[in-house]
């Protein structure tokens, strides 16, 4: 893609002109010049430029996901007889497939597992793909047996802790948690309807 540089005549037609494009896929940049004209780039040329519209990665889309960790994921679903699309739902909300992802709170890896958690599965290295799967699948099992199967309030548990969800009676007010369970299940839709689609490879008897 070529350098997009180009002056601006208000500060409303540039907005416009974004939003108008469709959804950013990466950075907007702007520097002005010793001639008080703006310049925009996606593609920063100097160190000029600085950031002055934050894009959508690609890597967040929707539909962005990895074939990487599958083998994992299906051994430790079919085990802890969880959905594959589910546990990988999950994974692309917590760590976006990120194994070395460390959030604010401490958790870590690719399930974004806590410390005190990590402990009571007796997970060694969180940032270890197969231990991080297999412990926050077994986790997530946990859950749903004291929730009774209910899928919305396992996923609450697994981001505010199952004591929240307890002590009200569903998924807790926060606006975090209630965003979380909203993703994953949007992904978890997501990944099974894709996962219909493909092709089945028919094995001829030999």
């Amino acid at each position: 893609m070529k350098n997009k540089i180009f002056p601006v005549l208000s500060m409303g037609f540039l907005i416009l002109a974004v939003f108008w494009a469709g959804p950013a896929e990466a950075d907007i940049y702007k520097y002005v010049d010793e001639n008080g004209v703006m310049h925009f780039t996606n593609v920063p040329t100097s160190t000029r430029y600085k950031v002055f519209i934050h894009g959508r990665s690609k890597s967040r889309s929707l539909s962005y996901t990895t074939d990487k960790y599958d083998h994992y994921i299906k051994l430790a679903s079919r085990l802890y007889d969880i959905p594959f699309t589910l546990v990988k739902a999950i994974i692309k909300v917590e760590s976006n497939f990120n194994r070395h992802a460390v959030s604010k709170k401490g958790a870590r890896g690719l399930m974004q597992i806590m410390p005190d958690t990590a402990k009571i599965l007796k997970v060694y290295d969180p940032f270890d793909p197969w231990e991080n799967i297999m412990a926050g699948t077994k986790y997530l099992k946990m859950l749903l047996k004291r929730f009774d199967s209910k899928i919305k309030y396992a996923l609450a548990g697994y981001n505010a802790g199952p004591e929240k969800v307890e002590k009200y009676k569903g998924i807790p007010p926060y606006e975090e948690t209630i965003n979380y369970v909203k993703k994953v299940l949007q992904y978890y839709r997501y990944l099974s309807k894709k996962k219909k689609k493909s092709p089945k490879i028919s094995r001829s008897s030999s």
